[in-house]
């Protein structure tokens, strides 16, 4: 077990009802955990509960195994005045040169490196961003749409890459391609609006690797359940 959310409720302030009423969830595995939804049911306040960028909701979440949790969304935005090699160079260790080699080859940004950040297509600014934090010490990463701005099959080919450098780390992947969740995500959490009940349903992925496809039945038995539960 990782990260356990036990009966948390949360109310926006100065709304009426609350988003999220007495839910439990748990990050209990390495690997990705989708949170899917409709927009407005609460992915993003619940991933900010979760990496601690939100206080002051009832409840309680234990950390076992996660002594740290990092939280990254895809408008985020670095200074302009360095190059992308100079954001990374301060954040890399010295000897992590090869991890970051790997990483900017597979997403494909060799050309931006000596660009400034403010220079890139909005693409480019979510893969280097996302690199700046798989670069980081991190237990769970959470990520908040951080390639929202990049094609399908430039994205697949990054979280294949993530799973394998990173078998052991927890990941928790916003997205609202259903299909995307289905079939690379092991865990697949469902929030619903809290006038459905239960509020949270949460369904096995595929969780596709690099070697193979998943059987197209399953896949779409994935799929359909995801989007029945939503």
């Amino acid at each position: 077990m990782q990260v356990e959310c036990r009966h948390i409720s949360y109310r926006y302030p100065g709304a009426s009802g609350a988003v999220f009423a007495d839910i439990d969830v748990a990050i209990d595995t390495p690997g990705f955990h989708a949170l899917f939804g409709t927009s407005g049911v609460g992915k993003t306040t619940l991933a900010k509960i979760l990496s601690g960028q939100i206080g002051d909701f009832e409840g309680r979440i234990r950390y076992h195994e996660a002594r740290r949790v990092l939280y990254t969304f895809n408008m985020e935005r670095l200074p302009g005045w360095s190059s992308v090699k100079d954001h990374f160079a301060r954040i890399a260790d010295p000897s992590g040169g090869q991890r970051l080699d790997e990483l900017v080859a597979t997403f494909g940004i060799q050309a931006c490196l000596a660009s400034r950040f403010h220079r890139l297509s909005l693409g480019q600014q979510n893969r280097a961003n996302l690199i700046r934090y798989l670069l980081q010490d991190f237990d769970v990463l959470v990520m908040d749409e951080s390639l929202a701005n990049v094609d399908e099959l430039t994205r697949e080919k990054i979280i294949l890459k993530i799973k394998t450098m990173f078998p052991e780390r927890g990941f928790v992947y916003i997205s609202h391609n259903v299909a995307e969740v289905a079939k690379l995500c092991r865990q697949i959490i469902v929030l619903r609006s809290p006038d459905k009940q239960p509020q949270v349903v949460c369904i096995a992925g595929c969780d596709h690797r690099e070697s193979g496809q998943p059987e197209p039945a399953r896949l779409e038995r994935v799929m359909l359940e995801t989007v029945h539960a939503a």
